[in-house]
C-alpha cells in the first residue's frame, strides 16, 4: 500500500495513532513541525538552505521546531510560572524534536519514501524564523525533504560499528584505530576523487580546510547563540 506524504505524516501526527510516540523530555514534547507544500513558500525558505534543489524540488519540506512555547502557554493558563528561557531548555527540546524527526524519517522510508536531512537549519535560522514566523521560545532544528524518490541510490558510506561503539567506559583512539577505521572512508573512489578536486593531500583536509572550516563554524556559532537570545533562550 503506498501512502502520501500528507497521510503518513497525519498518521504520525495523532490522527490514525492517537498520540506521537517519540521519546520526549518528561513527557512535555517540546517541538513543533512546519508542513511546506507551496512552491512560493518553498521558494523562499530555499536561500536559508543555501538554494540546495532538494528544498524546491521536494513535494514537502518539514522544518522540525524546538518548541517551549506551547509548553509555557499551557503553565501560565494554569496559573504556573515557566521558566525555560535558558539553554537547558532549548537542550531539552532540541533533543526532542530531533527524536521525533528521527522517527519521522523511520517511518517515511518503511513507507517506500525518500528523505534528505538538510543540515543547513541551524546556519541560517533567523531566515527560517522570519519566512515560518516563528515566535518566542520556537527555534527551528532540523528540515527534512521528502518524497517519492526517481530511483534507489547507493547508500552513502559509514563507519563501521566498532568505531562508535564503547563497551563500559570510553576507550580513547590510538593511531592504529584511526587508520583502520577509517581506511574504508579512505579507500573510496568518490572520496579520492573529493581530495582531487580540492587540492588537497587528505579527505580529512577536504572537511577541515573546505566544507566544516574553524572560521565559519566559530561565525556561525555567533550567530546562533544571538539567534537563540533573541528567541528568548
Amino acid at each position: 500500500m503506498r501512502y502520501s506524504t500528507l497521510f503518513l505524516f497525519t498518521a504520525l501526527a495523532g490522527e490514525y495513532r492517537v498520540r506521537l510516540r517519540a521519546s520526549t523530555m518528561g513527557g512535555m514534547q517540546l517541538y513543533s513541525v512546519i508542513v511546506t507544500r507551496d512552491a512560493e513558500m518553498k521558494e523562499k525558505l530555499s536561500p536559508a538552505h543555501f538554494n540546495q534543489p532538494m528544498v524546491k524540488g521536494a513535494p514537502v519540506v518539514l522544518t522540525f521546531c524546538a518548541d517551549f512555547r506551547r509548553f509555557s502557554k499551557w503553565c501560565e493558563q494554569r496559573n504556573a510560572v515557566p521558566g525555560y528561557d535558558n539553554l537547558m531548555s532549548f537542550m531539552n527540546a532540541s533533543m526532542d524534536t530531533l527524536l521525533v524527526a528521527q522517527t519521522f524519517c523511520t517511518l517515511a522510508e518503511e513507507a517506500g519514501l525518500g528523505i534528505c536531512y538538510l543540515g543547513t537549519t541551524t546556519y541560517n535560522p533567523q531566515m527560517i524564523i522570519d519566512t515560518l514566523q516563528l515566535p518566542k521560545l520556537v527555534f527551528p532544528i532540523t528540515t527534512i525533504t521528502v518524497g517519492y524518490p526517481d530511483g534507489t541510490p547507493a547508500q552513502v558510506d559509514r563507519l563501521p560499528l566498532e568505531a562508535a561503539v564503547h563497551q563500559e567506559v570510553y576507550h580513547d583512539y590510538t593511531p592504529e584505530d584511526i587508520d583502520r577505521l577509517y581506511e574504508y572512508k579512505e579507500s573510496l573512489p568518490e572520496n579520492k576523487q573529493f581530495i582531487e578536486e580540492n587540492k588537497k593531500e587528505t579527505l580529512a583536509q577536504v572537511f577541515t580546510d573546505v566544507r566544516y572550516t574553524k572560521k565559519d563554524n566559530e561565525l556561525m556559532s555567533e550567530n546562533l547563540l544571538k539567534v537563540l537570545r533573541q528567541q528568548g533562550f
